[in-house]
């Protein structure tokens, strides 16, 4: 196997610390064809205008954090800089000490990938981190800290792009393949306009973050929510929810919805609060998550005394309270409370917060206070596009919970007023307090985090040919992940981690950066050889471990529904962000595996007692294998087979899929989940999102023969370690559809199509059979 590209690290005079033989040949310079920038609502786009296309460069200071080589643990404020593909690392800022050379430099291979961890302690303040792996080798792997949780979204975007860059001079074939020494060659029979004019010249700087100084301050400066993709799906779930919300009542701009779709019972009501705030979704998830209670005095009635107790990871920790006295009678007024809060952000940068009632053996009962378990409560905290000329970031925020029906539906109906003094009501007018506060703060609104500088093409240049001279033998991850003990990064201006988590802060003050409904059609045409006359596909010549369900009562079992719980880009997609409901999906899933494994296991459709390898299956034209490796204990795998009943045609989307690279694999397999009955915390943290399953966990792929088999790693992301455990504790329960999609980003490739589904209904993990080695 060809070894992957990397970066390697430099000495302070720009000399490889390794020896770089040269290679024949010369890149043609992309050059701009035009100065125009082009820019959206949240920030900057790709999209160009139709003279030619942008390159984006992504600079700005990060912490690069880490082990070295004696154990000590290490926090380097460094300069980082995204251009193209190209990464290079500074201990200053090239732009204010012209002729620096990069401490770091390489560039962005296919098989980089970006995992969020989530909040980590440093420095007595909260910092957001970026691990960098090997999705072949994750034993290659470094961390980088942002200020804000805004600034690690973005580092994770610019990263997303530079892939899409590789990906573009890879397709070009000639010696840039040789040079970036991948193994897979990329299918790309057909024109991909948006992929070229994306790749051609430099139009943008995007300063990420604004400079040690002012991290050291932990000032948050997300005022504006600088988006850099334009491939986000618009606003709205990708999945038609059964919930039907009723606003009752208004309270200071704020939205009090009921759901009256979900049956009445003594259990509770589900209701939510909603409000449109004034500031960037990052603003406000900053806002929700921190305890400080002289910030929290200012918005939050209830809760106002919060102590973090335990952070479990980066996006779990665990809480203690106390709560306001006036909502209890003289008897009962010292009342506290633990409850947990789980974090995750989709990749629309949508974050959604749930909160669990808790025990934790550092806050037991306290003496004077009556413990009290709170309701379950989720924030969901989203984008909105303005079309203002200002470009004022905006995002709605939508306060979730279950509340006993006793006082709810009086004061509903007749305007109780004893239920405005009840916890419930409390909790609900959270998002009201919240608007209001970050209305009256101007500061959480008016910086900005990202400035959009214009640039010139000759500043690429140079380095563009510096990597030319180079042998691309290193990968970003390698060069984050080398030991920082050398002299090199020795400088005073950093700040060193020992053992004990003690830091210390040396001078930085060099270190002040310049900022800134119709439903698809069927597309059997357009993926399958119409001149092949279709085979009989019967589920059942076909056997899997699960059984396929008799009707809608049986449980344990699987079934294929249609694609019409399901919104998916429409052929007017690129020009208005208009989704319509699925149709068929275009394979068929003929059987479904459930195994127990001792480790994850990959290349399933390898194995002997596999349904590829049967008979039958070896007759079929086409099968797409899907390896759910699921995360518990023991581990699980659930296989799902789909297959085509005829040829799939070569220069189709899904031909492109099948034999295409894996990087651009990733970037189009797409999954829509959804929850369609079962807990609404479930449902909450599962959300109605698709999700790229290529950027968000690892997925590796096998293509022999007759099929394709993804193998998705769901553990290697922390956020999906904790989604599926909340899945798993209630699973028993849960019916769940998944729809399997290639995301169309071309206006030939619309409207997309459902590829295929499946729905899950109520699984038995102990139904799981092992896996014969």
């Amino acid at each position: 196997m060809a070894s992957v590209p990397v970066l390697k690290k430099v000495d302070s005079e720009g000399a490889s610390s390794e020896s770089a033989t040269s290679e024949s040949g010369s890149e043609e310079r992309l050059r701009p064809s035009s100065n125009s920038v082009n820019t959206d609502a949240h920030g900057t786009s790709i999209r160009s205008n139709s003279s030619g296309g942008e390159r984006f460069e992504y600079s700005g200071w990060v912490y690069h954090v880490g082990v070295n080589s004696i154990g000590h643990e290490y926090c380097h404020f460094r300069f980082l800089r995204i251009r193209g593909r190209y990464v290079e690392m500074y201990k200053r800022d090239p732009s204010e000490h012209p002729g620096i050379k990069p401490i770091r430099r390489g560039v962005i291979g296919h098989t980089l990938m970006v995992e969020e961890l989530g909040r980590r302690k440093l420095n007595h303040g909260d910092v957001y981190v970026l691990r960098f792996y090997n999705r072949l080798d994750e034993t290659k792997k470094g961390e980088i800290a942002c200020n804000t949780a805004g600034d690690a979204r973005k580092w994770m975007e610019a990263f997303d792009h530079a892939k899409q860059q590789a990906e573009y001079e890879f397709s070009r074939g000639g010696s840039v393949r040789n040079k970036l020494n991948m193994e897979d060659e990329i299918n790309l029979e057909g024109h991909r306009p948006r992929v070229r004019r994306y790749a051609h010249g430099l139009k943008k700087l995007i300063r990420i973050g604004q400079g040690p100084e002012v991290l050291l301050r932990k000032a948050s400066s997300l005022g504006t929510d600088g988006r850099l993709d334009a491939y986000f799906d618009a606003d709205g779930g990708d999945v038609v929810e059964a919930h039907e919300w009723k606003c009752v009542r208004t309270i200071n701009g704020v939205r009090i919805f009921e759901d009256v779709a979900s049956p009445k019972c003594d259990k509770g009501v589900l209701v939510k609060a909603v409000g449109v705030v004034d500031a960037s979704a990052d603003t406000v998830f900053e806002v929700v998550l921190n305890p400080d209670r002289h910030r929290r005095y200012e918005w939050d009635t209830l809760t106002g005394d919060l102590e973090l107790v335990d952070s479990v990871n980066g996006h779990f920790d665990v809480v203690y309270g106390t709560f306001d006295p006036r909502y209890f009678t003289w008897r009962q007024s010292r009342r506290d409370f633990v409850f947990s809060r789980q974090w995750v952000r989709g990749q629309d940068g949508t974050y959604t917060i749930l909160q669990f009632p808790s025990v934790h053996k550092k806050r037991p009962p306290r003496s004077g206070y009556k413990r009290t378990k709170i309701n379950p409560s989720t924030w969901e905290i989203s984008n909105l596009s303005t079309s203002s000329p200002s470009n004022t970031a905006r995002c709605l925020v939508t306060q979730t919970l279950e509340i006993s029906p006793k006082g709810w539906f009086k004061w509903r109906n007749k305007h109780c007023q004893k239920f405005e003094k009840t916890v419930p009501y409390a909790l609900l007018s959270q998002v009201s307090g919240l608007k209001e506060y970050i209305g009256a703060n101007p500061a959480l609104t008016s910086e900005s985090s990202t400035t959009i500088i214009h640039s010139k093409v000759s500043d690429f240049s140079g380095s563009h040919s510096e990597f030319e001279d180079a042998e691309g033998a290193d990968e970003f991850y390698d060069a984050i992940a080398g030991d920082s003990s050398s002299s090199d990064e020795g400088s005073d201006n950093e700040v060193e981690v020992n053992k004990e988590k003690k830091i210390k802060l040396k001078n930085i003050s060099w270190a002040i950066a310049s900022l800134t409904l119709k439903r698809s059609s069927a597309p059997e045409s357009n993926e399958l050889n119409s001149n092949v006359p279709p085979i009989s596909l019967d589920s059942s010549q076909f056997h899997g471990t699960m059984k396929k369900a008799k009707d809608e009562s049986d449980k344990n079992c699987w079934s294929s529904p249609d694609g019409s719980g399901f919104m998916i880009r429409g052929k007017t997609y690129l020009k208005d962000n208009m989704k319509v409901k699925g149709g068929e999906p275009l394979l068929k899933l003929i059987a479904v595996d459930w195994f127990k494994v001792e480790d994850c296991a990959s290349k399933v459709a390898l194995h002997p007692k596999s349904l590829v390898q049967s008979p039958e299956g070896q007759k079929l034209p086409f099968i797409l294998v899907i390896n759910l490796e699921v995360p518990a204990r023991p581990n699980y795998s659930l296989v799902l087979y789909y297959a085509a009943d005829r040829p799939v045609k070569k220069d189709s989307l899904l031909g492109k899929f099948i034999d295409g690279t894996d990087m651009f694999r990733d970037s189009r397999f797409k999954l829509i989940p959804s929850i369609v009955e079962g807990y609404w915390m479930v449902k909450r943290a599962v959300g109605t999102k698709a999700c790229l399953l290529g950027k968000a966990v690892t997925c590796k792929y096998l293509r022999q023969d007759n099929f394709l088999e993804i193998d998705v790693d769901i553990g290697s992301s922390s956020v999906a370690r904790g989604v599926i455990s909340l899945v798993l504790g209630y699973v028993t329960s849960l019916v769940v559809d998944l729809a399997i999609v290639i995301e169309a980003k071309e206006e030939a490739e619309l409207p997309e199509y459902i590829l295929g589904t499946v729905r899950l209904n109520r699984v038995q993990l102990d139904s799981a059979v092992p896996l014969e080695a």
